[in-house]
Parts: C-alpha cells; structure tokens; sequence
C-alpha cells in the first residue's frame, strides 16, 4: 500500500511539474505575444522607430569594436558591444512606447485614474470618490506621503470636489498630510505624462502600518457614505495599449 501510494504521489508530481512548464511556457508565448504587438504598434506610428534601434545596435557594437582594436580585444569586444547594443535599443523601444502610450491617453475621461492604477510600489488607489457629469472626477491614493487626492478634468469644476474630500477625509485621518494634485497641460497642473513620476517624489510622511490605518478608516468612512461613484471609462485603446505599458514599465 505505501509502495502505491508513493508511485501515485509520485504520478501526480509529475504531472504538476508537466503543467507548470507548460504554464511558464505559455505565460513566455503571451509576453512575446504583447511585445511583438506593441512593437507593431510603435513601428506604425513612429517611423523613426527602427532606423534608431537598428542604428543603436550597430553604434555601440562599432564602437565597442574600435576599443577592442586598441586593446587587442576587438572580436571579444564585438559580441559585448552587440548585445549591450540590443539592451539599449530595447530600453529606448520602451521608452518611446511609453510616451505614445501617455500621448494617447492624455485629454480622454478616466487617463488619471487609468495610470494611477498603473503605478508601480504600495499604493492604494481608490477611482473617483468624486465626480461631475462632466466625467470630472477625484481619485484618492493612500501611500508613503499620506493621502493624495488627484483630480481630472476642468479645474474650476474639480476645486470644489477636492476642498469637499479633503474636508471629509481630513475628519478622519488625522495628522496624516494630504497632497492635491491637479492633472491636465495647464499652468499649476501635472501632466498625465509625469503624474506617477510626481507621485513618487512626494516626501514620505508615513510608514506601511500607518498606510493601513489609514486605508481602513477610509474605507469605514465610504462604506458609511453609500456606494461609491462609478470608476470613469478608461482611456481609448487602453486594453491595447496595456501590453505596450508593460513592457515600458519593465525596461
């Protein structure tokens, strides 16, 4: 009976050790898959695209090439230089590929929020806590500065939503800051393009347990004031483009 039951565990490691193979194999083919994709993508739209990689890969391995020659290294040097090219042509893909992704999305209902849940590191994002039929809306982050509340959409519509929230959350957390930010291309806002680079260099007010309390106390306070606003609608292409910003955010 024990020699059966071995062989049957043994059976069925197996069998978990096959499938989760095949899982990496396919989650491999899908990453692919979107890289190619959005490789695509920016190739359509950037016609500079190609010319710059190609010509960064064949810059850095000739240059690599020539200091090889100097040193007597050269056909060590070559393959370095190439694949260092390769690395610095993807990071320059990504990065361009991020810029088209915020160019598209900059202007549309819902971008704000769109890259806020986007954001990289311990943040907790709460869509539209406030909102206008006029697709304005407020956003509520909790993270290491405190709360953030980040408005989209007419400024003159959205100032009095975020002085109402600041009110309402102020109540409730305390000593804990509160940081406003403004989200469009006009003086005194944050443009789409650098929100998350803003967000991350607000100071650091509170530590992780603190972000806790403070997330439970607002959701105390949201679940006494009713059901929440509707999230806005996500930015045109955003389900296309997601693969794009991946794999920006991962360069």
């Amino acid at each position: 009976m024990d020699a059966m039951a071995k062989r049957g565990s043994g059976a069925a490691s197996k069998e978990e050790k096959k499938a989760a193979k095949q899982a990496a194999k396919a989650a491999r083919r899908e990453r692919f898959r979107q890289i190619w994709q959005a490789f695509q993508m920016q190739r359509r739209e950037d016609k500079a695209l190609v010319p710059i990689m190609v010509g960064t890969v064949l810059g850095t391995a000739l240059v690599l090439f020539l200091v090889g020659l100097l040193i007597g290294q050269e056909w060590f040097l070559l393959p370095t230089g190439i694949l260092l090219g390769v690395l610095l042509a993807v990071i320059i893909f990504g990065r361009r590929v991020q810029k088209n992704v915020y160019a598209k999305a900059a202007g549309q209902p819902g971008a704000a929020g769109w890259a806020l849940d986007n954001m990289r590191g311990q943040w907790r994002v709460t869509q539209a806590v406030a909102g206008t039929t006029q697709l304005d809306a407020v956003h509520r982050v909790i993270g290491r500065p405190g709360v953030v509340l980040v408005a989209e959409g007419a400024p003159h519509r959205t100032k009095s939503l975020v002085a109402q929230e600041k009110k309402r959350v102020a109540r409730i957390i305390g000593q804990v800051p509160i940081y406003e930010v403004s989200v469009g291309e006009d003086e005194g806002q944050v443009p789409l393009a650098r929100l998350q680079r803003h967000m991350t260099k607000l100071p650091r007010n509170i530590d992780k347990s603190q972000m806790e309390t403070v997330e439970k106390r607002l959701a105390a306070l949201a679940n006494r004031a009713g059901p929440a606003m509707p999230k806005g609608p996500v930015p045109r292409n955003a389900q296309q483009l997601k693969g794009m910003q991946r794999t920006a955010r991962r360069r």
